[in-house]
């Protein structure tokens, strides 16, 4: 009985290490950042950016929600993914949330945010004598 436990629970880690409640599946991106500008490219083949794509910023999280329709094409497999995904990141903290842009070619939804100058960590304080 005892050799038995460890096969069993062996074929189970693959299972177990699946996070739960699993999440929506994540949409795959690239990123790179300049001193002028953050660039997020986000990987959405198939998809209508118009109807099906939202993009939003909150707090300084960047979200993109998109929506992939099954389409019915009779019996067979597929490995495709349908239904939502999503994909949220931390914009830089200089991060011009006002003047975010975005496009959408070939399958690659490209995000663009420019950056302010960065603002100084700290201030000098004056020290007076009494």
């Amino acid at each position: 009985m005892t050799s038995l436990l460890p096969r069993l629970f062996g074929d189970m880690t693959d299972w177990l290490e699946v996070d739960f409640p699993r999440p929506m599946p994540a949409i795959r991106v690239e990123d790179r950042i300049t001193d002028k500008e953050y660039v997020l490219r986000a990987e959405l083949p198939g998809i209508d950016p118009e109807k099906d794509v939202q993009v939003s910023t909150t707090s300084g999280v960047l979200t993109v929600n998109a929506e992939r329709h099954e389409e019915k094409v009779g019996a067979g497999r597929t490995e495709f993914r349908y239904g939502m995904l999503h994909r949220s990141v931390r914009l830089p903290a200089n991060a011009d949330e006002a003047a975010i842009t975005a496009t959408y070619e070939k399958g690659i939804l490209e995000i663009t945010v420019p950056l302010t100058a960065p603002e100084p960590a700290g201030r000098q304080i004056a020290i007076t004598k009494k």
